[in-house]
């Protein structure tokens, strides 16, 4: 088993095996986080007075907290270290949970979910700066996508345990299921996370100096470039989340089957995750993200079609709603990727820009989208194209119009 070498000399190294496990499950605590809330919905529209379209705000809400924290806590950790950062952070995330259990109107939920939102956002800039402070290139691509496969796991059991929780508690119960996740996430990074910023890497924590960093990540074309498309696919992927239990539990009416179908989705996911880990070292984060959009594309443009002559049949919109989000998997960690390959010592801003960009864009967007939500699957499969569209654009640019790895170093490949 491979072990990957650590500045820290306190703690022992870390296995690939470890490294994966590690990073998939800070990224699964957010996935977890808003998944789990999913088939409680109506239950809390009912208890806090948030009837129709309110209650997406209990999902947007955390998502835009946990973007825009991320601008805050990549400079944090690249100055005080990854696994300090994270130290604090997920306390403060068990801060936020019990503020959320103890909610008592719509607003006060809404305002303590974005809390929840900011503490979680250091799972997802740290997870990514650990990866690459360590790996780069395809490397980085392989072990992201086996992290997600781990990450992917949460979408898949979190609608369940909440309706398992629901059939025997209220929605308050779940929160009290996030502490204790929480809890013991935080005593395993306590043990056996080492430091992977090497002291002499640290830059200083100054606001000036932050805003260089960031300004420099977005002056890079491939950065700038991938983190805008990823954007726009994270705003279809969030309109799905937060419309999910509207569309498939109540217009399909699939009621409390609802988290099977979710599950179904995320193995298809989680699939298309192991897959692309298996081939992005030998074809190329380019040729295969990009044959994905474009596919990503065609699919949601035959869903729109065949909803501008009514509703199609649950059977259809599944199929090719899963179609789209396992494209989207093979496009996410890939843009993911190529965005961060520039960062070098800038890995944390780096990788909080991106997130957070991602993340509140996806937030706004996917609002917007679910927000338009009539009682048909039109404006759900318009907003998938439509974005999938801008997406395909902003690669063309990014790209200087050479699709399909056209340009790829040898760097990039062998890194």
């Amino acid at each position: 088993m491979q072990h990957l070498p650590s500045p820290d000399p306190l703690r022992p190294q870390i296995s690939t095996r470890e490294l994966i496990a590690m990073v998939g499950f800070l990224m699964a605590l957010n996935a977890l986080s808003i998944d789990i809330l999913l088939p409680a919905l109506s239950e809390i529209g009912n208890a806090l007075g948030a009837p129709g379209n309110d209650r997406q705000l209990v999902i947007t809400s955390y998502v835009f907290g946990f973007g825009l924290a991320q601008l805050g806590f990549g400079p944090l950790s690249d100055s005080l270290g990854r696994r300090r950062t994270l130290l604090i952070a997920l306390v403060a995330y068990l801060a936020a949970t019990l503020l959320c259990l103890g909610s008592q109107g719509l607003w006060q939920l809404v305002a303590a979910r974005a809390l929840q939102g900011v503490a979680a956002a250091a799972t997802r800039v740290i997870a990514v700066a650990i990866v690459r402070d360590l790996v780069s290139g395809r490397r980085m691509a392989e072990i992201m996508s086996f992290a997600m496969t781990v990450f992917t796991v949460a979408p898949i059991l979190a609608p369940s345990i909440g309706q398992l929780i629901l059939f025997g508690g209220s929605w308050r119960v779940i929160f009290v299921f996030l502490f204790v996740m929480a809890a013991a996430l935080s005593v395993w990074m306590l043990i056996r996370l080492p430091e992977t910023l090497h002291p002499d890497k640290r830059t200083p924590l100054r606001f000036g100096s932050a805003m260089r960093n960031y300004v420099l990540a977005a002056s890079n074309r491939i950065t700038l470039g991938y983190l805008t498309a990823s954007c726009f696919i994270m705003g279809a992927l969030f309109a799905f989340i937060a419309t999910s239990e509207q569309v498939l539990a109540e217009l399909y009416e699939l009621g409390v089957w609802f988290p099977l179908a979710f599950a179904v989705i995320a193995i298809g996911l989680a699939g298309a995750n192991i897959v692309n880990a298996k081939i992005v070292r030998r074809l190329g984060m380019r040729r295969i993200s990009h044959s994905a959009l474009i596919a990503y594309l065609l699919v949601n443009g035959v869903n729109m079609t065949l909803a501008l002559f009514g509703q199609p049949p649950f059977i259809v919109y599944f199929v090719l709603l899963m179609a789209a989000l396992m494209l989207f998997s093979m496009i996410g960690a890939n843009f993911s990727a190529l965005a961060m390959e520039p960062a070098g010592e800038r890995a944390g801003t780096t990788a909080a820009l991106y997130g957070s960009s991602t993340a509140m864009a996806g937030a706004v967007l996917g609002s917007v989208i679910g927000q338009g939500y009539n009682g048909t699957v039109l404006p759900i499969t318009m907003g998938f194209t439509v974005l999938g569209a801008l997406a395909l654009l902003t690669v063309l640019w990014t790209e200087k119009g050479k699709l399909f790895g056209v340009g790829e170093t040898s760097d990039e490949a062998d890194a």
